[in-house]
């Protein structure tokens, strides 16, 4: 039900564009993101990253732009890293009123290609590629593609509890937010700190 909405969403992003989301103030960040260059080699630093979203998240989303804007959902996630790899996988469900749709996204540095991975089954499928991507201190950006669509996730950790990410497409010359989410750590770990206080 939820990735149906998304690629709904996704497939007529453009159209609508040219008339709803012109309304919508230009995200002047966003834009850059696609121009941004791939990481030639993992640092320390996208390790520690990738490190930081292990674990379970869950908190609710929401469809900002397009013909389900408003639409709400819930999401519950588990967050692995390779030991032999520098990158991460997601994957869990999202959930609106009484229907579940399984989610999931990886994403791993293929050497002088960059990062590369798949949200859902890729643009094979219904979902999207990673073609691209670079960390930024506590955040990732990813580049993603679908056929003639461009866009990118934004995945930050403003703290160690706490996970926002963003999908934008790329509509005309600017980058549009089309789904938000913002989750909270809910594994040990968290637990463990707030009983330790």
């Amino acid at each position: 039900m939820v990735w149906q909405l998304f690629s709904v969403l996704f497939s007529g992003v453009p159209m609508i564009a040219r008339k709803a989301l012109s309304a919508l103030l230009p995200v002047a960040t966003a834009a850059a993101i696609l121009s941004l260059p791939a990481p030639a080699e993992a640092s320390e630093q996208d390790k520690k990253f990738f490190n930081k979203v292990e674990g379970a998240w869950s908190g609710p989303g929401e469809i900002v732009a397009g013909k389900y804007k408003g639409t709400r959902f819930t999401c519950n996630f588990t967050g692995m890293t390779a030991k032999d790899k520098v990158g991460m996988t997601l994957d869990g469900g999202c959930r609106v009123g009484l229907f579940t749709q399984k989610m999931s996204a990886n994403v791993e540095l293929a050497g002088r290609k960059g990062y590369r991975g798949t949200f859902m089954d890729g643009a094979v499928g219904e979902g999207l590629d990673v073609i691209g991507g670079q960390v930024n201190g506590r955040k990732v950006t990813l580049t993603l593609n679908r056929n003639q669509l461009n866009g990118a996730m934004l995945a930050s950790l403003p703290d160690d509890d706490t996970l926002h990410v963003t999908v934008s497409v790329k509509v005309d010359k600017q980058m549009v937010p089309v789904i938000g989410m913002n989750l909270k750590r809910v594994d040990a770990s968290a637990i463990g700190a707030i009983a330790g206080k």
